[in-house]
């Protein structure tokens, strides 16, 4: 069936038909072609292209490809992979994680002249080309985008690592890019939780770029989903790469960057996060690694608002439910000095390392009265810190002792 017998129908599969000959019309990121499509609606749209008496600004975007159908070969081709074509009529559509987008574009002023670059604008997607068993909807309302450099240190990828796998172990799902360094760090620590993971690409879904992730999108797509805005066969081009992350920032709650250089596409994505209404979230680096200038400068930046993160739980705290959940306390070790009185305090470090001595000794060097010195000792030596000897008081030997060792000790002295 021909593009314009299938549109002829009007129903729900000449929708699916028009969406899937727009996504390959225009590239992504258009705002006056989105406006366009909008206000008419997919079939209408696909007419007044193809009839020729779309406004002249439409026509030129098109271009050659008004006469050009290969809506149905693209939908053959996506059943052939196991995707399919999810289109804002469906049920699956993620409207709610969506909607920032379609506020921000809102905003965008008439004039095309004046309007953000195509690679930075904040424009919903006419569809989304999906593979995988997992519902987009269901997959990113629990979501958290993972960015951060391809040229990755250890210690990136040891932190996405553990993120994506402390996020896929609480339930949530980690959005990425598929991309070297970072962005398959976390794809693998979501997959090492069994987890779901969400990859954005920049070409078809059918099309594993880079080649050698090819195994990984083969993994993602069993449990998750793989997501392009492109047909599949679509290349990889460079700017589709910028394109692509304004997808990345809107499908989820709050994008944490772990590594970014100077210059770097995951400061890209996290600015269009903040423009969304969206938490970003920033990983400290060493100082002196080139790869985390870019986190740093954004945890500088007061505007950007960006929120220091060195765990899942702190990010689940600054992109879930409002005292639902917290993050736990971190972890402090305790000693048998905590919660001692002033006076025990005191006591103690008046006691000797090696000879023991008298109580009235004790008193003169912890400036309190022998009494005191009587009250607090039991309790001092039941905690194992003070010890009796033949000559009188002293702390107890290291090793037996239940503190940290001899630098809890008042420096300096020997004995009282």
């Amino acid at each position: 069936m021909t593009l314009d017998e299938a549109l002829a129908d009007g129903g729900p599969a000449a929708v699916r038909r028009a969406r899937a000959w727009l996504s390959r019309a225009v590239e992504p990121g258009t705002i006056d072609f989105w406006r366009f499509v909008d206000s008419g609606g997919p079939v209408d749209a696909v007419r007044r292209i193809r009839s020729g008496t779309a406004p002249e600004r439409i026509r030129a975007l098109v271009g050659a490809r008004a006469e050009q159908d290969e809506s149905l070969p693209d939908l053959r081709r996506a059943e052939r992979c196991g995707a399919r074509l999810v289109v804002p009529e469906d049920d699956e559509w993620p409207a709610l994680a969506l909607h920032a987008l379609t506020v921000a574009v809102s905003e965008e002023p008439e004039d095309h002249g004046a309007q953000s670059d195509r690679t930075l604008a904040p424009v919903p997607p006419v569809a989304l080309w999906v593979r995988g068993p997992a519902r987009l909807d269901e997959l990113v309302d629990r979501s958290v985008a993972v960015v951060g450099s391809r040229a990755s240190t250890a210690y990136g990828d040891h932190v996405a690592g553990e993120l994506g796998y402390q996020l896929g172990e609480r339930g949530w799902t980690v959005v990425s890019g598929g991309a070297y360094g970072i962005d398959a760090a976390a794809h693998r620590g979501a997959l090492a939780a069994a987890a779901p993971t969400l990859a954005v690409l920049a070409c078809g879904v059918d099309r594993p770029y880079p080649a050698a992730h090819g195994a990984l999108f083969h993994r993602i797509a069993e449990t998750g989903l793989l997501v392009s805005e492109w047909p599949p066969g679509c290349a990889p081009l460079r700017h589709r790469f910028l394109v692509r992350n304004r997808l990345i920032a809107a499908l989820t709650r709050g994008t944490v960057v772990v590594e970014a250089a100077a210059r770097s596409g995951a400061q890209a994505t996290a600015k269009r996060a903040r423009r969304l209404g969206r938490g970003l979230l920033v990983v400290p680096g060493p100082v002196t690694s080139a790869m985390s200038v870019g986190c740093h400068e954004l945890l500088r930046d007061a505007e950007a608002g960006a929120t220091l993160v060195t765990s899942a739980a702190q990010v689940i705290e600054a992109v879930g439910g409002i005292g639902t959940d917290l993050a736990d306390p971190p972890e402090r070790p305790t000693f048998p000095r905590d919660g001692l009185s002033d006076v025990a305090t005191r006591v103690l470090d008046a006691c000797p390392v090696r000879h023991g001595v008298g109580p009235e000794r004790l008193a003169a060097i912890a400036g309190c009265d022998v009494l005191e010195v009587l009250r607090v000792l039991p309790a001092l030596e039941l905690a194992d810190l003070v010890q009796w000897t033949a000559t009188g008081w002293r702390l107890t030997p290291p090793g037996r002792a239940g503190e940290a060792g001899e630098d809890d000790r008042a420096p300096g002295r020997e004995d009282g």
